[in-house]
């Protein structure tokens, strides 16, 4: 009965747009230890930039991305150059430097941002690819390659003639075509960016 118990105590989970690490009910305009240029830059992005980043990082976490890595993913799309630092991801979105770190290192995995360090600084800056949903599709089209893979793996393991070998088997197709349809999709959207954007 007491596992029972356990099992069923309510969760209780922080604030879905902060992190442990923040403090809730702060303005980043007033954030102490910023300069006035940098108090004004964080006021307008709450009040002007904050509510798409919050719309669109809830957009990308209900459809699985995880919930810090959709905010600076959508904080560093809605910014002027397309790269922050930590610091500036951090106050932005009131996070702390552990979450900032654990967002960066997700989205960096998947190809949708890149490091550099400023020149003469150890501080390092994220950017995003300049092309970030074909670079982030193109990622993709490798991990449906290795399901593929896998899949074809365990029909024939399987056999086709058994119930569970032909589902594997039908998945294996159903990944290849969209594959196919993928590497044309995204041909034809280069091409498409290489006569309307010349560069």
């Amino acid at each position: 009965m007491a596992d029972d118990a356990t099992e069923h105590t309510p969760r209780t989970d922080p604030d879905p747009g902060t992190d442990p690490g923040t403090a809730p009910g702060t303005d980043p305009g007033t954030a102490p230890g910023t300069d006035p240029a940098s108090r004004a830059e964080l006021r307008d992005y709450s009040e002007r930039v904050s509510p798409f980043v919050e719309r669109f990082a809830a957009d990308l976490a209900e459809a699985g991305m995880q919930r810090m890595a959709a905010r600076a993913f959508a904080c560093l799309l809605a910014s002027e150059d397309g790269s922050l630092t930590s610091a500036q991801l951090s106050a932005r979105l009131r996070a702390s430097p552990a979450a900032i770190s654990g967002a960066v290192r997700y989205l960096s995995q998947a190809g949708m941002i890149s490091r550099q360090r400023d020149p003469g600084s150890r501080r390092e800056r994220y950017l995003l690819h300049p092309d970030v949903w074909y670079t982030s599709l193109l990622h993709r089209d490798t991990l449906l390659s290795r399901w593929l893979t896998t899949l074809s793996t365990g029909a024939g393991l399987l056999g086709q003639d058994t119930p569970g070998g032909r589902r594997l088997a039908e998945s294996a197709e159903f990944l290849q075509f969209m594959r196919n349809e993928l590497e044309a999709m995204l041909k034809r959207w280069h091409d498409s960016r290489r006569d309307t954007h010349p560069r």
